[in-house]
């Protein structure tokens, strides 16, 4: 029997009603909002492992309004309706270590480099990034991305960066912790050079005013104070790497224990980052990192700055000839800390060496499944366990009635084979939908912008 879809606009209503008694409220839809539908789609729901087909997924707005099977669930009258026959739809995919361009012409890069960044990420199925290191007026794009005056994934900020050079004393840090949170920022930036009492005031003054921090560990701090003191995320493992000697020596199980044990216990997650900090640390094939077909994305000065960074590396995080080593024991910390069940979220660091915005994924996630990490925890990363990290600023990163419209419409099942997210047949982001042939034709003229600066 087929459910009216006046009946699914009481039942969505209703729920609606319960979910505004709690603080956080999915953003109300224009009645007059037009629908769009996935019909006849395999849908990935990612409230479990569990697969659901032959589904339909009624969009209105930026809002998933119900979520079906096709042959029960009727089509709202006019909708713009997208074929999913033999199709998976999944939550977007997030960016949690991600950057984005000031908003103002810098370094002599193109116009146009910072909304080619935006669309990069989104070509790439990342409909959700958070910045790791604002800008001036970046909080204006946020705000513009939000409205419809630009398009973008979703951003969530930190502001610019607590080092050594912008934080002076513990009162100066207490005092640009209240402003970071005043100015609007969602969560602050660490960067290494702190001192541990510099530290501590940030950490305390970030609990009072309601804030996160997180990013790298300082060495005067070290990772178990880190974590200790409400770190949110660790960012790269530098610290850990710091802490058990992984630069030069074997970890085993029993080096990594305590560590992993600490950092389940106060619920820390990690981003581990590592394609981007194999070439970092100088384990990357030089040659294999020249040939990636998505470095036509970017301009020639960026690429030229990666070259000559591969031809003569350096640098605090630069392994010399232990690289190989220092790589694997990174992927034995991630197996480990995947396996006492520490948080684990998806991020790359794009753009920095070799990362190009969104397909960058395409380098992460085989890594993260090397260190053994499964198909679906691995899309948990970049889905639900992103919409749980950020449950207090709004519903997302599962497809289900309220969950903001952020989507992956791809031709396989990635369960099964990861890949099929690398050449997605479309993306929806908070209820816009770009097409395959969209995301193409944006693609084919970022690459002609590049080729036309280079003339």
């Amino acid at each position: 029997m087929k459910i009216h879809f006046s009946k699914v606009i009481w039942f969505v209503t209703a729920i609606s009603a319960v979910l505004a008694c709690s603080a956080l409220q999915a953003k109300p839809q224009p009645a007059t909002a037009a629908f769009t539908v996935f019909d006849q789609v395999h849908v990935l729901p990612m409230d479990s492992d569990q697969l659901l087909r032959n589904q339909r997924v009624l969009v209105q707005g930026d809002r998933i309004v119900a979520v079906g099977p096709a042959a029960e669930l009727a089509l709202p009258q006019d909708a713009t309706v997208i074929d999913g026959a033999g199709r998976y739809l999944l939550p977007g995919l997030a960016e949690m270590h991600g950057h984005v361009p000031p908003m103002v012409d810098f370094s002599g890069m193109p116009a146009r480099y910072l909304d080619d960044v935006l669309m990069l990420y989104l070509a790439g199925g990342v409909t959700t990034v958070r910045g790791m290191l604002g800008h001036d007026q970046q909080l204006r794009l946020k705000d513009d991305i939000a409205s419809g005056k630009r398009l973008g994934p979703t951003l969530y900020l930190a502001g610019p960066s607590f080092n050594q050079n912008t934080v002076t004393s513990t009162e100066q840090a207490r005092e640009r912790v209240r402003q970071h949170k005043q100015q609007g920022w969602d969560l602050l930036k660490i960067h290494p050079g702190l001192s541990l009492e510099h530290y501590q005031a940030i950490a305390d003054e970030a609990k009072q005013q309601g804030i996160d921090f997180a990013g790298h560990v300082p060495d005067a701090v070290g990772i178990e104070q880190a974590i200790l003191l409400g770190s949110r995320t660790i960012d790269h493992l530098d610290g850990y790497m710091a802490a058990l000697g992984g630069f030069d020596k074997e970890l085993t199980a029993a080096d990594m224990a305590p560590l992993v044990a600490l950092s389940k216990k106060h619920n820390v997650a990690v981003v581990p980052t590592q394609a981007l900090w194999q070439t970092i640390i100088g384990a990357s094939d030089a040659a294999q990192l020249q040939s990636y077909d998505e470095l036509k994305y970017m301009p020639a000065r960026v690429i030229a700055g990666w070259q000559r960074y591969v031809q003569q590396p350096g640098g605090a995080y630069y392994s010399g000839d232990t690289a190989a080593l220092h790589a694997q024991n990174r992927q034995r910390l991630l197996r480990a800390l995947y396996e006492a069940d520490v948080t684990i979220l998806m991020g790359t660091d794009a753009p920095q060496l070799y990362s190009v915005p969104g397909l960058s994924l395409r380098r992460e996630l085989p890594l993260m499944a090397a260190a053994g990490i499964s198909n679906y925890d691995i899309l948990r990363s970049g889905t639900v366990l992103v919409g749980g990290y950020f449950a207090d600023k709004d519903q997302f990163g599962q497809v289900a009635a309220g969950q903001r419209a952020d989507l992956l419409l791809v031709d396989g099942n990635p369960l099964e084979d990861l890949s099929v997210l690398y050449q997605p047949a479309g993306v929806m982001v908070r209820g816009q939908w770009l097409s395959r042939a969209t995301l193409d034709s944006k693609l084919a003229e970022i690459a002609a912008a590049r080729r036309a600066e280079n003339q």
